[in-house]
């Protein structure tokens, strides 16, 4: 199977503020490969935003390294990795740009790690793709090809964030508790639709939730994360066997 990522003893140390130490990644090893779709559960201060930081870019290990397809990315800042990664994070404000409209967002992700120079961006040419992309989602986001992105509801924002991260098909897509700010039924659509993206374009993902329900039903591999270490990496054929009552005794 083709490795997209690899964590190899990976750890990450941080000093509290009073000349102490403290481990936040401890010694983690992980392969993540082609076409997994991951659900991550931990406790708060499990490691789960460390784990994602460090692959994302965002934090830099202590010791060990972080291959992406195989190249060695561990000293790479996060704006030389985002020509692999894509991310959807909790808040809905975090994934787009306010004042710019709904379209000129999409725009943007389209050319999502690229160098861009100032060639004429030639947004009209592209309104009519976007509609229908917009169209798929089922919450109206087609009607606001050119609201300002700030304008919108929470859901439709963390929609659009959701089609911003996969319309350029990234190698891994971090969803960081992308639904966790929403209601329940905003919250059940967006997984749908989540879903649908991974299987449509068939993506490698890694999912953070705090839903044992969404964990449970999502994904084909589970990975339980406690005080920095992955305590559990949980196969596909075996999670399928679990029940929620079996999430629950990660936690007793």
């Amino acid at each position: 199977m083709k490795a997209i990522v690899e964590l190899k003893n990976a750890t990450k140390v941080v000093n509290n503020g009073f000349d102490e130490d403290k481990v936040i990644l401890d010694n983690v090893n992980l392969t993540i490969y082609e076409h997994d779709f991951i659900t991550i559960l931990g406790g708060n201060g499990a490691g789960k935003s460390t784990l994602f930081n460090i692959i994302a870019g965002t934090l830099f290990l202590t010791s060990g390294s972080v291959h992406i397809l195989g190249e060695n990315v561990t000293n790479w800042p996060a704006e030389k990795r985002a020509k692999y990664l894509s991310r959807v994070f909790q808040d809905p404000k975090m994934g787009t740009a306010p004042r710019m409209t709904v379209a000129e967002n999409l725009l943007i992700a389209i050319h999502r790690g690229e160098f861009r120079g100032m060639a004429p961006r030639d947004l009209a040419a592209h309104i009519e793709d976007f509609r229908k992309l917009l169209a798929r989602v089922g919450n109206g986001l087609e009607k606001h090809v050119e609201t300002p992105t700030g304008l919108l509801s929470g859901g439709q924002r963390q929609a659009l964030s959701l089609l911003m991260s996969t319309i350029k098909r990234p190698e891994l897509l971090l969803l960081d508790e992308h639904t966790a700010a929403l209601d329940p039924k905003t919250s059940v659509s967006l997984m749908s639709l989540t879903d649908e993206l991974i299987a449509t374009n068939q993506l490698t993902a890694l999912m953070i939730t705090h839903h044992m329900e969404d964990a449970l039903k999502h994904g084909n591999r589970l990975i339980v994360m406690k005080d920095g270490k992955i305590v559990q990496d949980v196969a596909h054929d075996v999670k399928q066997a679990m029940s929620l009552e079996d999430y629950y005794q990660f936690f007793k």
